[in-house]
């Protein structure tokens, strides 16, 4: 399996299907980071698209010796999603359940599955809530599995501030779906 350099010295050489091998190899995580950061699955998409796009147009400015391209390529991603926000395309977070995304493992009664499901989209909701770059160090770290010095370097930022960054977003985080279960559970404190 060719590394992500010896497919970049193909792709500048005019190589289609390195190119596609390139693409394919971080277009799933490069969609999974935009869809926890958005929330929503067709703008997702599309934003996925357009940094496969912009990657493609600049990639002979990647700088092989000192780069390493997934840091590089979230990094675009990072900052289409923050253009997003910008943009005025952005009207907001709407809910969306996607079950039929969601499968139901097996020997999983309707329960478990309708409780996970209910879970994941607190969750979703809550990421939702949190200020942008909280939620990109807390989507890079827990769901990417990136270091922290990876996301420092894709958020433009020192090792200290992703750390800050991903305490105070997960303390908010916590906060927010602690909040969700008092409500849900009736304890509004009135």
């Amino acid at each position: 399996m060719q590394n992500d350099i010896e497919l970049i010295d193909e792709i500048l050489e005019g190589s289609q299907a390195a190119m596609e091998v390139l693409v394919n190899r971080y277009y799933k995580g490069i969609f999974s980071y935009i869809y926890r950061s958005t929330g929503q699955y067709h703008t997702s998409y599309d934003l996925t698209q357009e940094v496969c796009i912009k990657m493609l147009k600049s990639i002979q400015r990647f700088d092989k010796k000192i780069g390493n391209f997934k840091n590089w390529i979230f990094k675009i991603a990072v900052n289409t999603v923050k253009d997003y926000f910008k943009g005025s395309s952005y009207r907001g977070f709407k809910e969306m359940t996607e079950i039929d995304e969601n499968r139901v493992d097996e020997g999983e009664n309707v329960v478990e599955f309708l409780s996970r499901v209910s879970k994941r989209c607190e969750i979703k909701k809550a990421l939702i809530e949190l200020p942008g770059y909280q939620r990109d160090a807390i989507i890079l770290r827990f769901y990417h599995d990136m270091k922290i010095k990876d996301i420092a370097i894709v958020m433009d930022t020192n090792e200290s501030t992703v750390k800050s960054r991903l305490k105070q977003g997960m303390n908010k985080l916590k906060n927010i779906l602690e909040e969700g279960e008092k409500v849900d559970e009736g304890e509004t404190g009135y």
